[in-house]
């Protein structure tokens, strides 16, 4: 059984004559130029003098942003994505890189972030490292060919509560700040979260997820503020959902709960609900009972103005491995 529930929808000359031609080369695009000059594909630092609050300067302290960009982006569109893992670890590959190139053959420009996790690093750092990321890339669509008021958040599992606490703790940067890219909005244009974490609260918390972002002893009132259905107002970000009712994991009372609170605020939703899979699905390449839910979203995407049916699909710009 599938439920679908949505709420508002948008020679060169001179060469010898004996000799044959030689085409011109042709000019690179600006996509290509990029690629060039390293920039799509390209490991960056969020920042470059050293993360606030890092206790180390191994890997898992530096938290980064990795830049894959489509042939075409009629749209200008780009997509911050936030990998899952219960806060723990991060699934790179399969709920980052893997979905960074979906969009870069629809033609949508994408950025896989590294963020730090528990134990070592606590709320607030995961979302400051997100935030850091939205102002990096708004602050720079320019370099990246999207605009800045395109620029959506896509999380999976955590990931999904890490984009869903983006899109209901931002600000719009800090105009005496020495740092151009802090005086920029951190707030995302429109979310995309699959199979999230939503609530701190029991029963339908996640407990490693809660465990892991604030510890065994965090307040009330802390719980309550990064219970994400309680945080929704009329300038949450528009916001697709997908979940499985019977995910093992994340109930999927996470995903209604969030989706009730953006219907009573007026907020354009639209989520998809089937009944069986398992959570960490991905995209669901291969599976029957899943596999159409990437073609949901593109489509609502494509209705809200975020992807072009006539960039997708296409074969996408190579681009180097994200490190996992």
């Amino acid at each position: 059984m599938l439920f679908h529930l949505a709420l508002g929808s948008t020679f060169a000359a001179g060469q010898a004559a004996e000799k044959p031609p030689v085409p011109a080369a042709s000019k690179p695009t600006p996509v290509q130029a990029k690629v060039d000059a390293g920039l799509t594909g390209k490991t960056v630092l969020l920042w470059p003098q050293g993360a606030p609050k890092a206790v180390g300067k191994t890997p898992a302290d530096v938290p980064t942003l990795t830049i894959y960009l489509p042939a075409h982006n009629t749209t200008k569109t780009g997509v911050l994505i936030a990998p899952g893992g219960g806060y723990s670890y991060l699934s790179m590959h399969h709920e980052g890189e893997d979905v960074a190139h979906w969009l870069n053959a629809r033609g949508v420009a994408a950025f896989v972030l590294k963020y730090r996790l528990g134990p070592v690093y606590h709320h607030p750092i995961e979302l400051n490292d997100a935030q850091r990321a939205l102002r990096l890339v708004r602050k720079n669509a320019a370099d990246y060919s999207i605009t800045p008021d395109h620029i959506g958040m896509w999380g999976f599992s955590a990931g999904g509560h890490l984009a869903a606490t983006a899109g209901t703790h931002y600000d719009a940067g800090n105009p005496q700040s020495q740092d151009a890219i802090e005086k920029t909005s951190c707030r995302p244009d429109f979310l995309i979260l699959a199979y999230p974490v939503i609530t701190m609260l029991i029963p339908n918390t996640h407990g490693v997820s809660r465990k892991f972002l604030l510890g065994d002893d965090a307040p009330q009132t802390l719980l309550a503020n990064l219970s994400d259905e309680t945080q929704v107002n009329k300038d949450t970000p528009p916001t697709f959902l997908f979940a499985t009712t019977d995910d093992g994991i994340v109930p999927v009372m996470n995903s209604v709960a969030f989706y009730t609170a953006l219907v009573k605020a007026g907020v354009p939703a639209e989520m998809h609900l089937f009944q069986h899979g398992n959570h960490g699905s991905g995209l669901a390449e291969g599976n029957p009972q899943l596999s159409v839910w990437p073609e949901l979203l593109i489509k609502w995407m494509r209705e809200r103005g975020y992807a072009s049916a006539n960039d997708a699909p296409v074969n996408p710009v190579a681009t180097t491995t994200a490190p996992r």
